[in-house]
């Protein structure tokens, strides 16, 4: 059952097309990737999305809704961004507690649960601003799932991690798959390889293939996920 359903989405910027017309659908419990080098467009359709952008053209349905009716939208999204969202200056339990009375969510045993998925316990006492790259992205994590969405947006969230970090965060979303919908952008090819039931890919604003990794790899007619991008995007990869 389709959650999204991206319909001719355009996003102009002065000069410069960042989306041209995308059209997709995201089913209900998927782990959905967006895949692409930079400049591709999959944060600019994240931000469109999640009302932090608007659409120069085209529409979108998210459970139900238009985008013009975001108040409805926002109550069942949460959006964990490229840049780690916390307050560095609180506490890991006084960022989770603050964003839980933001919420108004009073279910103090969810909120032991968040900790203990995340394995925050050993931090809780922590200063954000002490914490690793990994500990911060855990926690910016943890912080949109507060809200108990039913939609999930992921913005590169293994950004700038070391290769141990990311694969202890690969765990975590693995153990949210089927809890809700995620949507993760990623320029990572093993990290869609190893996480997301089925991928876009896109670059300079296009959509130029969609469905799961095996099926990309047998219409571009290669071995490796690695060489069908390459031959997919072709002249486009630096």
């Amino acid at each position: 059952m389709e959650i999204i359903k991206v319909n001719e989405i355009t996003k102009d910027y002065k000069t410069t097309r960042a989306l041209d017309n995308v059209s997709l659908s995201i089913n209900e419990g998927e782990l959905f990737g967006l895949l692409g080098v930079n400049g591709a467009g999959k944060t600019t359709l994240i931000k469109i999305l999640s009302g932090l952008a608007k659409k120069s053209g085209g529409d979108a349905i998210v459970d139900g809704h238009s985008l013009k009716e975001m108040d409805q939208i926002k109550q069942i999204i949460a959006l964990s961004p490229q840049e780690t969202s916390v307050a560095m200056n609180l506490t890991v339990k006084e960022n989770l507690e603050f964003f839980q009375s933001i919420y108004d969510i009073k279910d103090d045993e969810y909120l032991k649960s968040i900790i203990n998925a995340f394995k925050l316990e050993e931090v809780l006492n922590k200063r954000a601003k002490t914490l690793s790259g990994g500990w911060q992205r855990r926690l910016s994590i943890a912080i949109a799932l507060i809200s108990k969405p039913k939609i999930i947006f992921l913005d590169e969230p293994t950004l700038g991690l070391d290769v141990i970090a990311r694969r202890e965060l690969w765990k975590i979303i693995k153990s949210l798959k089927r809890k809700m919908t995620i949507i993760l952008t990623s320029h990572y090819l093993e990290e869609i390889e190893a996480l997301c039931d089925r991928v876009a890919i896109m670059s300079k604003g296009h959509l130029l293939e969609i469905g799961s990794v095996e099926d990309i790899k047998k219409r571009a007619n290669e071995q490796s996920f690695e060489e069908a991008f390459v031959k997919i995007v072709g002249g486009d990869v630096e």
